[in-house]
Order: structure tokens, then sequence, then C-alpha cells
């Protein structure tokens, strides 16, 4: 197994998770604050490790890529593994730093008028894009260095949309450091099922129809 890339891919999780949802614990810069904060790590994680690991730093986006056979079982279980450690080690710093969780470290939660089922909705369709924009330039080689800025910038609009609705995780290993370090599991099965539905649509999408165009 490549130490390396488990490193990068736990180096980036905890860095999305301690500045994206620290910046949402402590109120930066109010929606776009937190949508800049998410975007930038990704942009700053992607052209930094991206050589590396790929810079999944995404359960879903790991399974939407081994979907896609742009990576092999084993290494796409690793892969999720240090970045669910990632999460959960992102949330303990952060907890450490604002002295406890009572902030509620940026835990991703439904508002009052979003449905379980609507919020799988809404994290499977802005995963759909994150993923899309993964597959059409990254993996597909077309944006070169661009890539990371696109990508960074997708979840920052994505989180613009969503994060009143759902907190516009997109990542599993996002939501589950907050939710077990505040011991806060309410609708989590959201959180795990929505990004990888759109994850694997995005995949189907690129492989039938969009991949060498």
């Amino acid at each position: 197994m490549n130490t390396k890339a488990l490193t990068a891919e736990f180096v980036g999780t905890f860095a999305l998770v301690f500045i994206g949802a620290g910046a949402g614990a402590i109120g930066a810069g109010g929606l776009v604050g937190v949508a800049l904060a998410h975007g930038l790590v990704l942009v700053a994680v992607a052209a930094a490790y991206g050589p590396i690991s790929g810079a999944h730093i995404n359960p879903a986006v790991t399974i939407a890529l081994w979907f896609g056979r742009q990576i092999k079982a084993a290494e796409a279980v690793a892969y999720i593994v240090v970045q669910v450690l990632g999460g959960i080690a992102g949330a303990f710093w952060l907890s450490f730093v604002l002295g406890g969780p009572g902030s509620g470290l940026g835990a991703t939660n439904l508002a009052g008028s979003v449905s379980p089922l609507q919020g799988v909705a809404v994290e499977a369709v802005l995963t759909f894009f994150l993923v899309n924009t993964i597959y059409n330039t990254a993996v597909s080689g077309k944006a070169g260095n661009h890539a990371p800025v696109a990508i960074g910038l997708t979840l920052a609009f994505c989180i613009l949309m969503g994060g009143p609705l759902t907190g516009a995780s997109l990542n599993p290993a996002r939501t589950l450091g907050p939710a077990i370090v505040t011991g806060n599991y309410a609708d989590l099965w959201v959180y795990l099922v929505g990004p990888v539905i759109g994850g694997l649509v995005a995949t189907l999408l690129y492989d039938r129809v969009l991949k060498g165009r």
C-alpha cells in the first residue's frame, strides 16, 4: 500500500474538516466564508496532493472512482479508512482549539423544512456536480493545471446553494468527523447515502456519454 498516498488523504481530509467545518463553527464570513473555506482547501489540497494520491479526500469520490475503474478495490478501502480517520482527527483538533464541541463544530444538519429524502436528493445532486467536475477535468486530463481550481470552485458553489438546506457536506468523512465528536448522529444516513448516489451517477454519465469527447 502506498504510504505517501494514504498520508496525503489523511492530511487533506483533516484540513477540509479543520478549516471548512471550523469556518462554520466560528461563523467566519457566513455562508460565503464557509463556501470559500471549503473550496480553497480543496484547491490547495488538489494542487499539492493530486500527483500523490489523486486528492480524493472524500469517500464518495473514492467510491465513484473505484466504480469507474480509476482505483483498485483494496486501495479504495484504504483511502476511505484514512479519510474517515482524518475527518475525525480534524474534528477532535477543532474541538480542542475551540474549547469543546459546544459550537457544533460545523456539523452538517438538515434545515427544519428539509425532509431526509429531500436531503438525500440535495446531497446527491451536489455531489454529482463535484464528481462530474473531477472526471471532466482531473481524470480526463483536459483541464491540466487548472483542474484543482475547477474542482474547488465546484465545491464552493455547491455549498452556496446547498449549505442552508443540508449543510452541503457532499462528503461522508466531512460529516462523520463532527458527528462523532459532538455525538450528534441525526440523519447521518442522508450524508452517507446521498453523496455516494450522486458520485455513482456522475461516473455513469462520464463513462457512458462524456468520456473521450
